[in-house]
C-alpha cells in the first residue's frame, strides 16, 4: 500500500499539473504501469537545499526509472536515503567531478539545481559569478556525456544561466535550442497562489501565465488572463499582487533570516512539476503547456523569453504567444526589456572566456 506522503505527492503533482477533469484523466493515463518506457534523470546540485526535496520528488515520479544524484560531497548519503523509498526508480549517488560522467551517462533530462542561494540583500546578480562557473562546467560535461538530454536549468540567475548554457552548447556543438529551459514555474505557483487568495477562488483551479525572465520587474504575471475570471479585482490590487510576485523570493529569504532562501516551494513545484512536464512530453502525451524561459522571438530584440511553451517528445514543441495585455502589462513588458537584455548579454559574454 502506498504511503500517505506518497499520495499526498501525486495528488499534488495531478492538481498542478492537470487542472481539469479531462487533464487529470491523461495524467493518471500516462502514469499507467503500461505505458511507462525506461527514463533517466540526473538531478545536479543533489544535497543542496533544493536538490534534497527535488531528489526526493523525483523519486516519488512514477515516470523515473533511474535517478542519478550528483554533488561534489554528500550525495552518497542523499542516494542511500531516497533509495529506500519502494517506488519504482533506481537510485545512485555520485560525487566530486570524477564521477560526473557517470551519472550524466544516458540521462534523458538534467536538472539543475547547483550553486549558492541568495542571502538576505543579495541580488540575483551578486549570484552571477559563483553560480555562474558552476553551470559552465556542468553544461561542458552535459554536451560530452549526454548531448541529447533535456536540461532544466533551476541555478540563479536563470536570466543569465540560460543563456550561458546555451553558450557553451554552441560551443560543443550539441546546441538544441528546443531541448534549454530555464525553470520560472515557481513565479507562476506565486502568481496563483497570491491571486487565488485575493479573488476568493479555489487555488487549484487558477491558471495564471507569467512571462519575462525570473528576476525582479523581468518577472511579468499576466492577471488579466488569470482564470477563473475575476472582476472585483482593482487596479491597486493587481499592482500589489505583481509586485509580490516579482518580489516573492525576497519574502521568503527575509523570512527565513537569511537561513535559507526558497528551497522548498522551488523544489515541490518550480523543480518537480516541471520536470514532470517535461517527461510526459517525452513520453508523448498531448497538450502538455508551462511556462519557460526559453529561446525566443515572441519580443524582439530579447533571444530568450518566458512564455508558454508547448511540450513534445523532443522539448519544446510551440513556443506560444504573448496573447491580450492589459494596458498595465504592456508598460511592465516595456519596463523589463532592459533589464532582461543584460542579464542575457551578461550570460553570453561570461560563456564567450576561456
Amino acid at each position: 500500500m502506498k504511503s500517505s506522503l506518497f499520495r499526498s505527492a501525486e495528488a499534488a503533482l495531478r492538481r498542478a499539473s492537470s487542472p481539469s477533469a479531462a487533464s487529470s484523466h491523461r495524467f493518471r493515463r500516462s502514469y499507467s504501469v503500461e505505458s511507462k518506457p525506461d527514463r533517466k534523470v540526473a538531478v545536479l546540485g543533489a544535497a543542496g537545499g533544493i536538490g534534497q526535496p527535488l531528489s526526493l520528488l523525483m523519486k516519488l515520479n512514477p515516470l523515473v526509472s533511474s535517478l542519478s544524484l550528483y554533488d561534489i560531497a554528500g550525495t552518497p548519503g542523499v542516494a542511500a536515503d531516497v533509495s529506500h523509498i519502494n517506488t519504482r526508480s533506481q537510485v545512485a549517488g555520485y560525487v566530486g567531478e570524477d564521477q560526473l560522467g557517470e551519472a550524466l551517462e544516458g540521462a534523458d533530462l538534467v536538472i539543475i539545481p547547483a550553486g549558492v542561494p541568495r542571502k538576505p540583500g543579495m541580488t540575483r546578480d551578486d549570484l552571477f559569478n559563483i553560480n555562474a562557473g558552476i553551470v559552465k562546467s556542468l553544461c561542458a560535461a552535459i554536451s560530452k556525456y549526454c548531448p541529447n538530454a533535456l536540461v532544466n536549468m533551476i541555478s540563479n540567475p536563470v536570466n543569465s544561466t540560460v543563456p550561458i548554457a546555451a553558450e557553451v552548447f554552441k560551443k560543443a556543438g550539441t546546441y538544441d535550442e528546443k531541448k534549454l529551459f530555464g525553470v520560472t514555474t515557481l513565479d507562476v505557483v506565486r502568481a496563483k497562489t497570491f491571486y487565488a487568495g485575493k479573488a476568493n477562488v479555489p487555488v487549484d483551479e487558477v491558471n495564471v501565465p507569467v512571462v519575462g525572465g525570473h528576476a525582479g520587474i523581468t518577472i511579468l504575471p499576466l492577471f488579466s488572463q488569470a482564470t477563473p475570471k475575476s472582476n472585483n479585482l482593482s487596479d491597486e490590487i493587481i499592482v500589489a499582487l505583481t509586485k509580490r510576485t516579482q518580489d516573492g523570493g525576497t519574502e521568503v529569504v527575509e523570512a527565513k533570516a537569511g537561513k535559507g532562501s526558497a528551497t522548498l516551494s522551488m523544489a515541490k513545484y518550480a523543480g518537480a512539476v516541471f520536470a514532470d512536464a517535461c517527461l510526459k512530453g517525452l513520453n508523448g502525451v498531448s497538450d502538455v503547456v508551462e511556462c519557460s524561459f526559453v529561446q525566443s522571438t515572441v519580443v524582439p530584440d530579447l533571444p530568450f523569453f518566458a512564455s508558454k511553451v508547448k511540450l513534445g517528445k523532443n522539448g519544446v514543441e510551440e513556443v506560444l504567444g504573448l496573447g491580450p495585455l492589459s494596458d498595465y502589462e504592456k508598460q511592465g513588458l516595456e519596463n523589463l526589456k532592459s533589464e532582461l537584455k543584460a542579464s542575457i548579454e551578461k550570460g553570453i559574454k561570461f560563456a564567450a572566456q576561456s
